[in-house]
C-alpha cells in the first residue's frame, strides 16, 4: 500500500482509536474505582505507594442475584418480586430495543423495498422524504409526539370533538408511546441500508425465477430476501444499538413503568454522583452489545469462508 494511501485510512482509524477504543479504555478503568467525594469522584488506579488499587463492587452491585433476578423476570408466574433493578432495566432495554427493531424491519423493509423499484426520476425524492425528518432537531420531534399523544392533545381533543371516544385515550407516558416514537425516531436508519442493498439487485434474477415457474413469493424469499441479508444486518444494528442505550425517547414519553438502561446510567453518573458504577454500568452495555455482533461477524465469516471453497 502506496503512503498516500496509508495516510488516507490511517486518519479515520486514529480518529476512531481516540473517540472509541481509548475513551471505552478509560470508562473501563474508572469502572474499577471507587467512589470518592474529591475532584474527579473516584480514587486513581494506583494509591499514594503505588499500589494498584481495584475495587469489583460496582460489577458486584450490578449482578447480585442476577439468576434469581433474571427468571423472575422470564417466568410470569413468579409475580412482583423485585430483584435486581439493573437486571430489570438491562432486561426491559433489550426487550424494547428488539421490539422496535423488529417493528422498524416489517415497516422498513417494504417502504425500501417500494423506493428501490420506483421509477428513477422520483427515487431521489422518496429519498428525501425519509431523510427529512433528520432536518428538524431530534428532541424538537419528540416534544411534537408529546402533543399529539397527551391526555389533552391534539388527538385525543378531535377524538372528543368528533364523538369518536367518551373519554381520552391512555396513548402517552406508557409503553405504546415508547415504541411509537423510538419507531418513528429510528426507522431512516432501517430503510437506507436496505434500499442501499435492494437498489442493486439484478431484476434478471427474478425474471430467471418466474421463467422456471416461480411465484412472486416464492421468489422474494428465494432470491430476494436472501440477497438483502446484509442490509438487513446492518440496518437491525443500525436500530438496535442506538436503542439500547436512548435516554430521551424513554425519559420524556415512555413513564415510570419504562425505566431503560439510559435512564439508570444517567441517575449513577449525575444524581448519585457515582462514577464508577456508572463506568461499570456503561462497560456491561457495551459488552451485551459487542460480544453478539461479533459471534454474528465470526459466523458470517466462516460462512463465506466455506462459500468460496
Amino acid at each position: 500500500m502506496r503512503p498516500g494511501a496509508r495516510f488516507v485510512i490511517g486518519v479515520p482509524f486514529t480518529w476512531l482509536f481516540i473517540l472509541v477504543l481509548l475513551t471505552f479504555a478509560i470508562v473501563f478503568k474508572i469502572s474499577f474505582a471507587d467512589q470518592t467525594y474529591t475532584i474527579p469522584p473516584f480514587t486513581p488506579l494506583f494509591d499514594e505507594k503505588g499500589a494498584l488499587q481495584v475495587f469489583t463492587k460496582n460489577y458486584q452491585e450490578i449482578f447480585v442475584d442476577f439468576w434469581p433476578s433474571l427468571l423472575d423476570i422470564i417466568n410470569p408466574l413468579s409475580g412482583d418480586s423485585g430483584g435486581n433493578i439493573y437486571v430489570l432495566t438491562y432486561w426491559l432495554s433489550i426487550k424494547t430495543a428488539l421490539l422496535t427493531t423488529l417493528i422498524c424491519l416489517l415497516i422498513g423493509y417494504p417502504m425500501a423495498y417500494a423506493i428501490s423499484r420506483a421509477n428513477p426520476s422520483i427515487r431521489n425524492t422518496l429519498l428525501l422524504l425519509i431523510m427529512l425528518p433528520f432536518w428538524t432537531s431530534f428532541l424538537l420531534r419528540v416534544y411534537a409526539w408529546m402533543g399529539l399523544l397527551s391526555t389533552n392533545g391534539i388527538i385525543n381533543t378531535y377524538l372528543l370533538k368528533w364523538g369518536i371516544i367518551s373519554e381520552p385515550l391512555e396513548l402517552f407516558y406508557n409503553s405504546f408511546s415508547l415504541i411509537l416514537v423510538m419507531v418513528y425516531a429510528y426507522l431512516p436508519f432501517m430503510i437506507l441500508p436496505l434500499y442501499t442493498q435492494l437498489v442493486k439487485l439484478d431484476n434478471r434474477l427474478l425474471e430467471a425465477a418466474a421463467d422456471l415457474g416461480a411465484h412472486p413469493v416464492k421468489a422474494f424469499f428465494t432470491v430476494t430476501l436472501p440477497l438483502s441479508k446484509s442490509g438487513i444486518i446492518a440496518g437491525s444494528m443500525l436500530v438496535f444499538i442506538p436503542s439500547m442505550g436512548e435516554y430521551v425517547i424513554p425519559e420524556l414519553v415512555g413513564g415510570p413503568d419504562n425505566l431503560m438502561i439510559g435512564k439508570v446510567l444517567w441517575q449513577a453518573f449525575s444524581d448519585q454522583a457515582n462514577w464508577p458504577l456508572a463506568a461499570a454500568i456503561a462497560v456491561v452495555m457495551v459488552l451485551v452489545l459487542v460480544v453478539p455482533i461479533a459471534l454474528e461477524q465470526y459466523f458470517t465469516n466462516r460462512e463465506n469462508a466455506k462459500g468460496s471453497k
